[in-house]
């Protein structure tokens, strides 16, 4: 059972130096846009920027994770398997959780040291106490909630030189990128004006574009994403082997999602791992599949990509990886499909728009003719 006093007494001599010499500090939080969130193989939001900040000073790594309610977060800290609880706690909030559950629970909280940045370590973890109220500053909430917002604010999504969308429209010139795009989508078992649709939305041509994310070059490859790839950093900015690297892992995408037979619909699902990360996008199956839609029909998954913006799906049980921005990877695929189209001189683009499941708010899908693409929802 949890909390046994023979399972607290195991850790009762683990405290900073420990964590220290295993070079990684373990922080649980429950996940959402303040709290913790990844993007593109990142972490986000305020618990974890503090928590970041806090494991730099102390010298070791930080491994973030995320519990689904409350209660797990106890049951982690006092089990061993994480070190801090990074979300704001206080004595009366602390004793509610410990109530919740008194049948599973033994643990009191004298057990616990709730520290100024209102999170939480085991009482027998006095050196790693000492330490975090060493590094806690009282301006720290606010000086890290500035800069995530200053983060997130539009004009620094993305620092690029948009070029044309299309180059000649009766020679069917797209870009200048038109031979690497037809080389490297063959790759994929893609439509080329497909691959050149996805990198205009990525970086409007520009083989410069940086993202606030971190995310660089035509196709807008994550640092350690490129690392997998083996596109060397000195490349990263070079058309070339930045369309080759980002074909390659579009093709790891494709056989991600292979369990999506219709191949056309598949493309909605590999753009959208590309922008939000395959795990959130298997967390909107899992949910299309509760709530008796079919995981394998874009049209279906893509109003829960929406809903696991909110709480009540991306706490769900179903849910791993927990909150996604759900608008910016539904309209990134949206306006992919938007462009190819227009591209491939279709009259309609994806004009039907997509019912929302309950208490997720609906996208917004313009016809064609009036669809414009800006920097602001660009992806990073």
């Amino acid at each position: 059972m949890f909390g046994q006093p023979e399972e607290i007494g195991e850790l009762e001599g683990y405290d900073l130096n420990d964590i220290q010499a295993g070079g990684e500090l373990i922080a649980v939080t429950l996940s959402g846009p303040d709290t913790y969130y990844e993007y593109r193989g990142r972490g986000f939001g305020l618990q974890f920027a503090m928590a970041e900040d806090f494991a730099r000073t102390a010298g070791t790594r930080l491994r973030m994770e995320m519990a689904p309610d409350t209660i797990a977060l106890l049951e982690r800290l006092v089990s061993g398997e994480a070190d801090l609880v990074a979300l704001e706690l206080d004595s009366a909030s602390l004793r509610q959780m410990l109530e919740a559950q008194p049948d599973t629970m033994n643990a009191l909280p004298e057990d616990f040291i709730l520290l100024r940045p209102h999170w939480l370590v085991r009482a027998s973890s006095d050196e790693l106490a000492a330490a975090i109220n060493r590094w806690w500053r009282d301006d720290n909430r606010q000086r890290f909630l500035a800069q995530e917002q200053e983060r997130l604010k539009p004009a620094k999504r993305i620092r690029r030189h948009m070029r044309p969308p299309m180059l000649s429209h009766q020679k069917g010139i797209i870009s200048s990128y038109d031979a690497l795009f037809q080389r490297y989508a063959a790759a994929v078992g893609w439509d080329w004006r497909l691959l050149a649709a996805q990198c205009y939305q990525e970086s409007g041509f520009d083989p410069r574009a940086v993202s606030w994310a971190g995310a660089q070059g035509l196709m807008q490859i994550m640092p350690a994403t490129a690392q997998h790839l083996g596109l060397a950093r000195s490349d990263v900015y070079e058309p070339e082997p930045n369309i080759a690297a980002a074909a390659r892992y579009l093709r790891e995408l494709d056989a991600t999602f292979a369990d999506i037979r219709d191949r056309h619909e598949r493309i909605s699902y590999v753009l959208a791992a590309y922008n939000g990360g395959v795990g959130h996008v298997r967390d909107a199956m899992a949910l299309a599949q509760k709530n008796g839609r079919n995981p394998h029909r874009w049209t279906d998954v893509d109003p829960y990509i929406l809903g696991l913006a909110q709480p009540r799906f991306y706490r769900d049980p179903v849910v791993r990886y927990g909150y996604l921005r759900g608008s910016e990877t539904s309209g990134y695929v949206r306006q992919i499909h938007a462009r190819w189209a227009s591209y491939r001189g279709a009259a309609h683009a994806m004009t039907a728009p997509i019912p929302p499941p309950d208490g997720a708010k609906p996208s917004r899908v313009r016809p064609r003719s009036e669809f414009v693409i800006t920097d602001s929802v660009a992806s990073e």
